[in-house]
């Protein structure tokens, strides 16, 4: 975007900012609910993060490719940066022990660059008619999928997590050992449920698209969208109650609609805040997250892992490693509550970067993936 839009920084800064709030907490074992996944079924504050970020990358496009043409420097860049987005969280996924043999092929990032990848084809070669087809297509082809066909080797259609029709394919495709090993046979980062979260990618095209309609006050835009965000989130919930379960690990038709219906009716909200009623000064903390979102996204999932390398003794005399060490030491001692302590470690982890890039954003040091 040659004029960064200052609300759409500042969503993406929230998001991130949220992101590492999530993936940070000082002991899993004591984490507050809202800072939690669903279980399964259902949609925590935590379950809208990913959703969003997906959303805020359709708007992204929608600006950034405005006035481009489909030629081969366009879309050599496209390659490029998908393929950069996909090796980093594949770094992530391999370091420190650099096992190709038991490697997980998926996760965050690479859904991203996927999403980012389809997008921006789409964008380039189709106009927003052809895209809302195709965002339909995408979530009625996914209902189908995961609720008529049936699962080789397992039987009827189903949405549990170990035998729905995702989890084969990526046993199939990728195979157990490239799957999120937590799940051990399953992957909430998957092939087959990446098809619906480029939705997620296609409803903020949509939304950024129309976002620089001309022919229309900014006034009557926003509240249109506001409604068209209404809307998917009654579609979302209507689905939802019907038996496609909003679902973030299953990534749903659903929870498409649900997410990306609020994710728009919250950009509406900052868009009429800081860019229309000009309330901006509040936003530098979350822009410094928006303007180097991969970049922070990255080196917070890096550095843990090179600090649980490190093995120190602990006051009792056992071996734990330096992010454990950290976090007993300086933070647990000066709460009660275990639960406290937790979210004032994630906090504190919020805050560091927080000033890490505000720092680079002064220097102006916007490293571009």
């Amino acid at each position: 975007m040659k004029q960064r839009l200052l609300s759409l920084d500042t969503f993406r800064g929230l998001t991130v900012a949220m992101m590492i709030l999530v993936n940070n907490p000082g002991d899993w074992g004591h984490i507050y609910w809202p800072l939690e996944h669903a279980s399964w079924d259902g949609c925590t504050p935590t379950d809208l993060v990913f959703p969003f970020f997906l959303f805020i990358v359709g708007v992204s496009i929608s600006y950034a490719f405005k006035d481009k043409q489909p030629d081969s420097k366009t879309l050599l860049k496209i390659l490029e940066r998908s393929l950069k987005l996909f090796g980093l969280g594949l770094f992530l996924s391999l370091f420190p022990k650099f096992d190709i043999s038991v490697v997980r092929i998926m996760g965050v990032l690479q859904r991203i660059s996927l999403v980012f990848f389809f997008c921006s084809i789409l964008f380039l070669y189709t106009k927003p008619r052809t895209q809302i087809g195709v965002l339909a297509g995408i979530l009625i082809l996914y209902y189908i999928l995961m609720t008529m066909v049936p699962v080789p080797g397992i039987g009827a259609a189903n949405l549990y997590a170990e035998t729905n029709l995702g989890a084969y394919f990526d046993r199939m495709i990728l195979g157990i050992p490239h799957l999120y090993k937590a799940a051990k046979v399953w992957d909430p980062e998957g092939l087959l449920s990446s098809l619906p979260a480029v939705g997620n990618g296609i409803s903020g095209m949509l939304a950024g698209y129309y976002m620089q309609n001309r022919d229309q006050e900014v006034s009557k835009k926003l509240l249109n969208l506001c409604l068209i965000g209404c809307m998917g989130m009654l579609v979302g919930w209507a689905w939802d109650s019907a038996g496609f379960p909003i679902n973030k690990s299953l990534w749903t038709s659903s929870y498409v609609c649900w997410t990306a219906g609020m994710a728009t009716c919250f950009w509406v909200g900052l868009y009429w805040l800081i860019d229309v009623k000009g309330y901006q000064r509040w936003t530098k903390p979350f822009v410094v997250y928006g303007v180097n979102a991969i970049t922070v996204f990255f080196l917070s999932g890096l550095i843990p892992r090179i600090l649980r390398m490190i093995k120190l003794q602990n006051a009792e005399g056992e071996e734990v490693n330096l992010q454990v060490w950290l976090y007993k030491s300086w933070i647990t001692p000066w709460f009660d509550s275990p639960y406290n302590a937790s979210l004032a470690g994630a906090i504190i982890l919020v805050s560091l970067w927080c000033g890490i890039l505000w720092i680079m954003h002064n220097k102006k040091i916007f490293v571009k993936v």
